[in-house]
């Protein structure tokens, strides 16, 4: 028998839930997209996304998801034959590699695993070794959606810093923003990317790249940018139609209005920042307890280096795929797939799930969806500590 009838919940990282405001605010007719309401809109957006970004450079906003904005921000500050850093800690530290290459960067990466960040140390002698100065930018995912490794952003800048390297920083905030601490001016990156499908609820469609004044400049000498991709018009617009380089993502741009009116009402990003902290707690908690008898691990060891956005969990071949099936079909829960963890034809591909914790979220949603895994391993009879739905709900309750 399913109990999955009613209303299903995709706890997957990305698409995130997307909450009746936003999905209500994009439920209209389209709009006027030459004056009135919607273009007065938009103008009062750009300060609100940098808010979003701790930040007071630029922004420029993309109809794409988040490889559309990997390549936008590789294209403004990149020309052909440039050497970049990629510090991989997961399957999208290498894509973003992958795009430079693409676009005729020469790319070394430094692949640091799927279980550890960035060691800052290694970095920081490699760049030391760069002399003549060939790294143009040194590329980071602050949360690898894949691995749920969160890297330290500031101390990359610190240990760049150290190095005396003028190498521009770039971090992707696809999976984070709204969910993780992130201080874009306060820890001196100068490219940040996201999308609009995780920490800002909207639907996925939007790219947002934020970049400084010393991006800027690097702009002028970069010779991959296309028209389409300039970010120059996009952020200084001289006319309502530059902002999007052509017709605008309408109701996007309203379920975003009302994502950033939510967040606004919580109580900013510090308030947004310590709810998602709190429910990761309480998941990793309960992870905890059922890890104690069993083959179940969560991906990262340490908590200090754990995504609030997303928790990747290890627990053998062929159970991760049994139970995200079983609590999909009989309870309509979805969680994530292993992603990057082993190569989809190999059958230890079937070891691994995520669970997403973005956006949209709160206690009783987060267990309710402890609750179904945990009814899902007593259902394949994967071996398991007990407690994890109580261990969770200690978390909670002492917020």
């Amino acid at each position: 028998m399913s109990l999955a009838h009613g209303r299903s919940y995709l706890a997957i990282p990305g698409p995130s839930v997307m909450p009746d405001r936003v999905l209500n605010a994009m439920h209209v007719a389209a709009p006027n997209i030459y004056e009135g309401d919607l273009v007065e809109m938009v103008a009062g957006l750009v300060p609100d996304l940098k808010a979003a970004a701790r930040t007071d450079g630029h922004v420029a906003i993309y109809i794409a998801n988040g490889h559309g904005a990997w390549e936008a921000a590789l294209s403004n500050v990149l020309s052909r034959g440039d050497k970049v850093l990629v510090l991989a800690t997961g399957s999208f530290g290498h894509g973003w590699g992958e795009m430079a290459r693409a676009l005729g960067a020469e790319v070394e990466v430094m692949d640091f695993g799927n279980r550890a960040p960035i060691d800052m140390g290694q970095v920081e002698a490699r760049l030391r070794q760069d002399t003549a100065r060939d790294i143009r930018a040194v590329m980071a995912v602050h949360v690898d959606t894949a691995t749920s490794i969160r890297n330290d952003i500031g101390a990359l800048r610190n240990a760049m810093d150290a190095a005396g390297h003028p190498a521009l920083l770039m971090a992707d905030c696809i999976a984070s923003l709204g969910c993780d601490r992130f201080e874009m001016d306060d820890w001196g990156v100068d490219v940040m990317v996201t999308a609009s499908q995780k920490g800002l609820m909207t639907p996925p469609g939007m790219a947002f790249v934020f970049f400084s004044d010393i991006a800027a400049e690097a702009r002028e000498h970069a010779d991959c940018v296309s028209a389409y991709w300039d970010w120059k018009p996009r952020a200084a617009p001289q006319h309502f139609y530059q902002y999007f380089g052509g017709t605008a993502p309408t109701h996007h741009l309203l379920g975003l209005r009302a994502a950033l009116d939510l967040i606004a009402e919580e109580g900013g990003m510090d308030a947004v920042w310590a709810r998602h902290d709190r429910l990761a707690h309480a998941i990793w908690a309960a992870f905890d307890a059922w890890g104690a008898d069993g083959p179940l691990e969560l991906n990262v060891a340490d908590p200090v280096h754990r995504s609030r956005a997303v928790t990747a969990v290890r627990v053998g071949a062929p159970h991760g795929t049994a139970l995200r099936e079983w609590v999909e079909a009989r309870a309509g829960v979805t969680l994530g797939i292993g992603l990057g963890m082993a190569d989809p034809d190999d059958p230890a591909w079937h070891g691994f799930f995520r669970v997403g914790h973005m956006g949209h979220v709160n206690a009783h949603m987060v267990l309710g969806v402890l609750g179904v895994i945990e009814a899902g391993l007593q259902a394949i009879d994967l071996p398991h500590g007990t407690g994890g739905l109580a261990a969770a709900a200690r978390v909670i309750s002492a917020a």
